[in-house]
């Protein structure tokens, strides 16, 4: 594609990471996971209130059967990946290194759906029917966040939305599970979009996605018409995918500080959750399993693939073929805003999108020195923020001048610390900072 024939939008900021590694699994068609003999799927897989466990050990279940209910409005429900037997309720490692409940399941090898809710018609049925059902199904935001989908289709009244945004730009370095969907199966991404266009009531519907996935754009072009959706290429940066950067490189509109995308009129989607949300309302399936980039230069091959969640990390790497070395590092997602993994026997969750095994020679520790106010921060913040002042008030405990110097706005991308070169921890000082800031804020 001809970048002159095509539109590119674009933000201020951000970084462009070297080798980002993508073509080691960008061409590389998405695989179906095989069943495995047991399962392990870890209760809380959202933000908001966890799910309440509704299944005891030695029950039996069928695939797609509820097996945790909702905690509250944000909050969705678990369902089992499989048919088989509860086997246990039990602590298992988690993503943030912390030991999460969850419930085992050992597959009876039938794979048998239980009773599934009927397909619906989208373009009649009514906006609450249709979100119900995908609040019913589990969907959560699968980019990352884990945010309840029903929930960001639910504004309150005094907000009025009329841009839906769908995220397909997958700037991570590295991932490559949305290019695969939207280029394998371009249909469930643009029905997704168009019944969540219709849960929400709005016209204007685009998914941006970045320029270096022509061959997926070319796919979503070609059905886009019928579904009254409309194809943004953005130019590749990162983190052109985050919401405020992607709402405002699409439709020039600024999301206040402090602010949601609500409050400049628009709801931000991944293109893997309006998939979803098309499997719930098209064929009644809950969420289940995920597509996940199993990658890195430790991989031995480097693939996509469709597994049902509560598959351990180490039985996703089996399957790509092991490792071409003892890794220095494992982390669930990309190497920006991804988590290290102290063990394989971590499970796949609603928003795993990506497992990165890199050898030892690309794992460096880097001593950090004082800032040389060399103001590279400055130009890589997406946010417009003062990355290397607010690192400073924060480590000299002066977290009132880094709250009003909007540190809450930060949204943790990495690119300051990418670029900085002294080294500063930048993104864990920010972490802190916000911290102490809401925990001072519940004192008061």
């Amino acid at each position: 594609m001809d970048e002159m024939e095509f539109k590119v939008a674009t933000f201020k900021g951000g970084v462009h990471p070297s080798g980002d590694g993508k073509n080691l699994s960008s061409g590389a068609a998405v695989q179906t996971a095989p069943l495995q003999s047991e399962y392990r799927v870890i209760i809380p897989q959202n933000i908001g209130a966890p799910p309440k466990v509704i299944v005891t050990p030695g029950q039996l279940v069928k695939k797609g059967e509820k097996i945790a209910e909702p905690g509250g409005f944000v909050s969705v429900p678990l369902h089992a990946p499989t048919s088989g037997k509860v086997e246990a309720l039990e602590d298992v490692p988690g993503p943030m290194g912390v030991s999460v409940p969850a419930v085992r399941i050992s597959a009876d090898g039938e794979d048998a759906w239980g009773e599934l809710p009927p397909p619906m018609d989208w373009k009649t049925a009514a906006p609450d029917e249709l979100k119900k059902r995908i609040a019913d199904s589990g969907i959560v935001g699968m980019g990352g966040a884990a945010f309840p989908t029903h929930v960001k289709l639910s504004p309150p009244p005094d907000k009025k939305i009329d841009y839906l945004i769908l995220n397909g730009a997958e700037c991570e370095p590295y991932l490559t599970a949305d290019h695969r969907l939207m280029l394998e199966d371009p249909e469930s991404v643009l029905a997704g979009a168009a019944i969540c266009g219709r849960i929400l009531g709005v016209k204007n519907i685009y998914i941006g996605v970045e320029v270096n996935k022509t061959d997926a754009i070319q796919a979503l072009l070609a059905k886009a018409g019928a579904y009254g959706v409309q194809i943004v290429g953005l130019k590749v940066r990162y983190p052109q995918g985050a919401e405020k950067q992607l709402i405002y490189a699409i439709t020039r509109r600024k999301v206040p500080a402090g602010g949601l995308p609500m409050d400049a009129g628009c709801v931000v989607q991944n293109v893997g959750t309006a998939a979803a949300c098309a499997a719930a309302v098209l064929r009644g399936e809950p969420l289940i399993e995920r597509i996940t980039t199993v990658t890195g230069e430790a991989i031995r091959h480097p693939g996509n693939w469709r597994f049902r969640l509560g598959t351990p990390v180490r039985t996703a790497i089996e399957l790509a073929g092991g490792v071409t070395c003892e890794p220095g590092k494992a982390i669930l997602g990309g190497p920006m805003m991804g988590f290290a993994q102290k063990s394989f026997d971590v499970t796949i969750m609603k928003n795993t999108s990506g497992i990165l095994l890199l050898p030892p020679e690309m794992v460096r520790q880097y001593e950090s020195t004082g800032c040389i106010r060399c103001g590279r921060c400055l130009s890589a913040c997406a946010m417009n923020l003062n990355p290397g002042a607010l690192a400073t008030a924060i480590e000299s405990e002066k977290f009132d001048i880094a709250a009003n110097n909007h540190l809450m706005d930060c949204i943790e991308c990495g690119s300051c610390a990418y670029i900085c070169p002294a080294h500063r921890p930048l993104v864990q000082h920010f972490r802190r900072g916000k911290a102490e800031i809401r925990k001072r804020a519940k004192k008061n």
